[in-house]
């Protein structure tokens, strides 16, 4: 008779760990003095979290009782516990800026990238709990709409292929702009760039103060500008190009010419763009006239606000909340001097409507190229750093934070860093190979292949028992072979 048991996932934690080899991680720790146990729990605890993205507790019940990951990695499973997790995380981010520029480094090598472009940019995460000790922990404007929450800001410095070239952790209420100097002097430490790079921005960070800085630093930038370009005109020079996106959008490149500035200017039209700001602009009126029928209605009521001056007020925070609608309409109270009466809402008929601006922004920068497609494939490599962080956010479980104390939070941070550092080795070199799978499906595919023990007892009353990994099926395999990696 043959009798299975402990069956237990495999195929994603031996996927993530050759990845692991391939970045060397191992071989970094060795180096820095690490000792073999100390590096087989930081093992276990990274592949964990690319795996099973979870709080310690969770992840400490996961590796007991799913995953084999301490069977790849040389860790007693018996010894894994929440506390030697939090423990390693807390070691891991000790060596945060050794580890990041070995990773850095090594990644420029494994696939050979020069980093000659950067991008910059800030995303948020929101804390559960008070956080009433923390220094980190802010009220800011929440990118997530949770302003009940305190935040914390993180920063990240890629390259075009995903991989991360620094990271800063700062205070929740950190405004995009004023991160920009604590982070610039640290880029070319943790990159190969020699020559002058080209920083891609947005325009929350691209202020005036911020370019010029990165030009004194010996970089040039591509950014959104921050406002709407006015008094230019089309340069004869330049030709109109029309270009599809990924997301099947046609856009309109045009280069200007401005006295306001030495910089190149591309103008972009998107229809895509043009149809959402219309329909937002349609649903802030809705949403202001409303606002203006509560205030009227209000003064027919019995114990509705009829005191002129608190009927002024409703009227001023309605034109705050709705700025660029307000200024389409002339309002006029009527009253005595305590009391309003009546509220005329009048639309202007001669007031532009600007109509012809939907739709259109502007993409500004040092260099000076003569192609406006080659702009615009620059600035779109910003694209990847929204990823990256959708990939933190969701897949490795960034949001929300439910540390307590700066330290932990920090290390929870890093640890998501690390982790997506395997997650962007392994969907870059398949995404090379046409296979586009995003993490969660990645992770979900490899999970079918598990390992098992299986004992049966011979003709000499003997019972052999063997451990063995279930053959991996055509989806698996192939993701080995895209990888270059063993079965």
């Amino acid at each position: 008779s043959l009798r299975h048991k402990n069956a237990r996932e495999i195929g994603s934690e031996w996927m993530c760990y050759q990845a692991l080899e391939q970045l060397q991680v191992k071989e970094f720790l060795q180096k820095t003095g690490w000792e073999e146990a100390s590096i087989n729990l930081a093992i276990t605890q990274i592949i964990s979290r690319c795996v099973y993205p979870f709080s310690e507790n969770r992840t400490s019940r996961w590796i007991q009782e799913n995953s084999a990951v301490c069977e790849i990695s040389g860790y007693p499973i018996e010894k894994v516990t929440k506390d030697k997790l939090y423990k390693s995380a807390l070691d891991l981010f000790a060596i945060k800026d050794k580890l990041e520029q070995h990773l850095s480094h090594r990644t420029n090598e494994l696939f050979d990238l020069q980093d000659k472009i950067i991008i910059y940019d800030l995303s948020n995460t929101y804390f559960e709990g008070e956080k009433r000790n923390s220094k980190l922990a802010k009220y800011g404007r929440s990118k997530e709409k949770r302003n009940d929450a305190k935040l914390v800001v993180l920063a990240l410095v890629i390259n075009p292929e995903g991989f991360i070239k620094y990271s800063n952790v700062f205070e929740g209420n950190t405004s995009d702009s004023s991160s920009l100097p604590e982070i610039i002097d640290k880029i070319r430490l943790q990159t190969s760039t020699q020559k002058r790079g080209i920083v891609v921005l947005d325009a929350g960070i691209s202020t005036a103060d911020n370019l010029a800085l990165l030009q004194a630093k010996g970089y040039d930038y591509v950014c959104v500008s921050r406002t709407k370009v006015k008094d230019y005109t089309i340069d004869p020079k330049g030709g109109i190009q029309k270009v599809i996106t990924k997301n099947k959008e046609h856009v309109t490149l045009e280069k200007i010419k401005t006295t306001n500035t030495t910089d190149y200017i591309l103008k972009v039209t998107s229809q895509g763009k043009r149809l959402k700001e219309g329909s937002m602009k349609t649903q802030f009126e809705e949403r202001f006239l409303l606002e203006i029928e509560k205030i009227r209605a209000s003064l027919t009521k019995k114990n509705g606000i009829k005191k002129l001056d608190k009927v002024n007020q409703r009227i001023g925070r309605a034109i705050e909340k709705y700025p660029s609608v307000a200024s389409l309409y002339k309002i006029e109270v009527k009253g005595n001097q305590k009391l309003a009466t009546q509220i005329y809402l009048q639309r202007k008929d001669t007031y532009p409507t600007n109509e012809e601006n939907l739709g259109v922004y502007f993409i500004r920068t040092s260099l000076q190229t003569e192609n406006e497609k080659t702009l615009w494939d620059i600035y779109n490599t910003i694209r990847e750093i929204e990823s990256s962080f959708r990939c933190l956010k969701t897949d490795l479980d960034l949001r929300p934070i439910y540390h307590k104390n700066d330290d932990a939070t920090l290390a929870h941070i890093h640890l998501g860093l690390l982790a997506y550092w395997l997650v962007n080795c392994i969907r870059y070199q398949l995404k090379s190979k046409g296979i586009n799978h995003n993490w969660q499906e990645i992770v979900r595919i490899t999970n079918t292949q598990k390992i098992v023990t299986s004992s049966g007892q011979n003709s000499y009353d003997q019972i052999i028992f063997i451990r063995r990994c279930t053959e991996p099926n055509q989806k698996v395999i192939s993701i080995y072979q895209a990888l270059g990696y063993k079965k």
